[in-house]
């Protein structure tokens, strides 16, 4: 079953969302599994939200990939987003 995931990051800027985007997509392309990103700012700072194939696809990319690739970056996000998710029971493209 799909899964959506958001992120808002306070105090988020576009700079720091541009390392985040670099490290964590860095051919430009979606990462496997991941089949939806958008992101802007908002009011207080940024928000990333991004559609799965499956949960279990987005908690390998966060594992393998995201996580091990922040650890050697600066000037990304700083701290833990906010964090909501859910099972998508309607995805309709156009």
């Amino acid at each position: 079953m799909a899964y959506l995931i958001t992120h808002f990051f306070e105090g988020g800027t576009a700079d720091q969302y541009q390392v985040v985007l670099g490290a964590a997509h860095p051919n430009g392309g979606l990462p496997a599994g991941q089949i939806y990103h958008v992101s802007g700012p908002t009011e207080g700072g940024w928000l990333v939200v991004a559609v799965w194939d499956s949960k279990e696809a987005y908690d390998r990319f966060m594992s393998e990939t995201l996580m091990p690739t922040l650890s050697k970056v600066s000037g990304g996000f700083s701290g833990h987003p906010q964090e909501r998710s859910a099972e998508v029971v309607n995805l309709v493209s156009a």
